[in-house]
């Protein structure tokens, strides 16, 4: 799982580095957005050791390297604000974007929790609490500071929680609400390789992108996920992947037959080849001059296949088209029993192979939504979406 934390300026910032560390010890990847004057508290080379990862402090680094918030806010699949100040809390509920942190917060899909640390007559404050609610209404989740003695020597509510009751109270709110907890989905990804000889093949240039943004994102909401993933050299694969690596489509097709009966989704994303060589060659074909003819036969249709066999699982498919897309989609749903299909075309500029934004339209039986250019995280939530509401 990917954290974003962020570290406003408050005392109980010195307890981040402890933060961070128990929460890469549970296996979560940790990037750090300091505000500009959470550096007095705590310092970025603390933080960037402890985590890994360079630590953030502005839009932009002094050797010159841009940070952006959207792309911050598309990687963490949780956002916690721990010590979160009086001043950032109003500014989160009241729409200030003035750093870093605040555009990020302002851009994340994520879960975002906030551990408030301030004095006790501050965070009892009519202000405050009307701020902390507000920000819960909006979904968040705030992790209630704790009683105990404050940096001004008094002793009352308003310490920050401690790094350990943070993650615990991460890891029990996650675990409650996680749409697809307790589900199985099967996803296949990336293209197959129909071998010619030892060194050569059929392919396609599909890069496994939007597959694996998909089963990404399907273990972020809490499924079980196995990936069947043809050839590919995209790295961004969630450890808790079950992963099955394949090349030719006969291979994926007996991992498919093999996950499919125990699973509540199907997701069938790969770019299979239609086509194989009827033989392959034992040795390199050697170039002779002239033409060479080589006789190809059609793989197994393992959307098909899936389809026959199909008893409670919700089955979609993906039907990449370069004319008549809706009718061919639409053709294709009902043809092999599919619940639903996600289309794209290759007119479409930003959609094609290898890219990393798509533009999609989900068709079911009763309905098609379309939806615009996007980045494939946020595309592969839209489909685990409409996937709910089947």
């Amino acid at each position: 799982m990917n954290i974003v934390l962020g570290v406003t300026a408050g005392i109980a910032a010195y307890k981040t580095p402890q933060l961070v560390r128990l929460l890469t010890k549970k296996g979560y990847n940790v990037r750090v957005i300091l505000t500009e004057n959470a550096k007095e508290f705590v310092t970025p080379l603390t933080l960037s050791t402890v985590s890994k990862n360079p630590v953030l402090t502005s839009f932009s680094s002094p050797e010159g390297d841009w940070h952006s918030h959207v792309e911050l806010a598309l990687w963490a699949d949780v956002m916690l604000i721990a010590p979160a100040t009086a001043n950032t809390i109003a500014k989160m509920a009241h729409g200030v974007c003035d750093n870093l942190l605040l555009a990020t917060y302002f851009s994340a899909k994520a879960p975002v929790f906030i551990a408030p640390a301030m004095d006790l007559d501050m965070y009892a404050h009519p202000t405050v609490t009307e701020n902390l609610a507000k920000l819960a209404s909006y979904g968040n989740h705030i992790i209630p500071a704790t009683y105990g003695e404050l940096a001004s020597g008094l002793v009352g509510q308003g310490r920050m929680a401690e790094p350990e009751d943070i993650v615990l109270f991460l890891q029990n709110t996650l675990s409650k609400n996680l749409p697809f907890k307790g589900k199985k989905i099967l996803i296949t990804a990336g293209p197959t390789y129909e071998a010619i000889d030892p060194v050569r093949f059929i392919g396609n240039f599909s890069s496994g992108k939007m597959g694996i943004a998909l089963a990404n994102e399907a273990v972020r909401q809490g499924a079980e996920v196995h990936l069947i993933l043809g050839p590919s050299t995209e790295k961004n694969i969630h450890s808790q992947i079950h992963l099955h690596r394949v090349v030719s489509a006969q291979q994926m097709y007996e991992a498919a037959v093999t996950e499919f009966p125990s699973c509540d989704i199907a997701i069938l994303a790969a770019a299979v080849a239609d086509y194989t060589p009827e033989t392959v060659a034992p040795e390199k074909i050697k170039k002779k001059g002239g033409n060479l003819s080589l006789t190809l036969v059609p793989t197994v249709d393992i959307l098909a296949s899936l389809g026959k066999i199909k008893t409670t699982q919700t089955l979609i498919g993906f039907a990449l088209e370069t004319e008549n897309e809706v009718a061919n989609a639409q053709t294709k749903l009902e043809k092999k029993n599919l619940d639903g299909i996600v289309l794209n075309s290759l007119r479409d500029p930003g959609a094609g192979f290898g890219t990393d934004t798509n533009k999609i339209t989900f068709i079911t039986k009763n309905e098609q939504k379309a939806f615009p250019l996007q980045h494939k995280s946020t595309v592969a939530f839209n489909i685990l979406k409409e996937c709910l509401n089947i």
